[in-house]
């Protein structure tokens, strides 16, 4: 910037000031940021004349904004004025002093920012029987659970047995190394391998879960989602479960509590009518795998189906022994 430019700027700033009320403003915006119907308050000033001020003082660089909704929001950053700039405000704010008005303004602008927080507070007070509601309108009913899925480590191999038409292997993809996705069905593989034909580090594999197609100690977690009721020896399929796994690996299984609808052995060729608690724990435990955790699901309003459980097992690392027993409704004591 030449001496003339420079020059310039300072005259403009200088006559930004020159009116009583602006001086008062951005004491009031080095302190918080604010809109102008907040500013309106502090200053007792009608909108208009404030917008006017503000927009004098945001030509001379004093101020600086950015949108909030329908919103401006102003503020005066002294880190965003250069060294010159920085010097005159300091030495004008020096020369006001400690007058009553401008006590006056900061009294006034604590009793804004009040209110502001508690308008916030009064939000949340309304909707907190209804947060999740308004938060689903907001970012959809998976957003949660989606978010939690980084928790995984991303350099894992992931397994998922029966994969169906890949609707588990989709949401694993993207937050891990790999996923295999596994199903004895040709039918299945081929809409799996539809859904996920974007997806780069999925691998199908034809295979009956009982005895896999995978090597010893291959994967880091297998999944068998809604699929161990189909299965003729479901014991079997827990065992290549802990056989594929690699020492620290973790086994999840999603399955049906044991329930009385026979119409799913007819019209669903279901093998097994769901779970126990119990009987699960005996799966894990009898093929090697311990720490087993129990979670029973609760139901959505509009499930018509039985209740489900998730349960979780690891294969203990070499020197590790021993498991937890499960207590009270399944989930492991402490």
């Amino acid at each position: 910037m030449n001496k003339s430019a420079r020059d310039s700027l300072i005259f403009d700033r200088l006559a930004a000031l020159a009116e009583p009320v602006r001086p008062r403003l951005m004491r009031v915006l080095e302190r918080a940021e604010l809109s102008v119907g907040e500013l309106a308050k502090v200053m007792q000033l009608p909108q208009s004349t404030i917008s006017r001020h503000l927009k004098t003082l945001s030509e001379a660089g004093w101020l600086s904004s950015r949108s909030e909704g329908t919103s401006s929001m102003h503020r005066l950053v002294l880190d965003d004025v250069d060294a010159p700039g920085r010097a005159l405000w300091t030495t004008v704010r020096e020369q006001l002093g400690a007058s009553a008005e401008l006590a006056d303004d900061l009294n006034r602008l604590q009793a804004v920012l009040a209110e502001r927080r508690n308008d916030t507070q009064t939000f949340f007070g309304r909707v907190a029987g209804e947060w999740d509601k308004v938060r689903d309108e907001l970012f959809g009913d998976r957003a949660t659970l989606l978010a939690l899925l980084p928790l995984i480590p991303h350099e894992w191999t992931v397994v998922d047995l029966g994969c169906g038409t890949g609707n588990a292997a989709e949401v694993l993809a993207p937050c891990v190394s790999r996923v295999i996705a596994v199903d004895q069905s040709e039918a299945m593989l081929s809409a799996a391998r539809k859904r996920l034909a974007g997806s780069t580090n999925v691998e199908f594999v034809v295979g009956d879960l009982e005895r896999l197609p995978l090597a010893d100690a291959s994967v880091d977690a297998a999944v068998c989602v809604l699929v161990l009721h189909h299965i003729p020896h479901p014991e079997a399929a827990v065992i290549e479960m802990a056989r594929v796994l690699r020492p620290g690996g973790v086994v999840l299984i999603v399955d049906m509590v044991e329930h009385d609808r026979q119409m799913y052995k007819q019209q669903m060729g279901h093998r097994w009518m769901g779970f126990g608690v119990p009987q699960i724990i005996r799966m894990l435990t009898d093929a090697g795998l311990s720490s087993p955790r129990i979670n029973l699901l609760p139901a959505t309003a509009d499930a018509k189906g039985p209740g489900l459980l998730a349960c979780t097992a690891r294969k203990a690392r070499p020197g590790v022994i021993g498991a937890e027993i499960p207590g009270p409704g399944g989930l492991p004591s402490r």
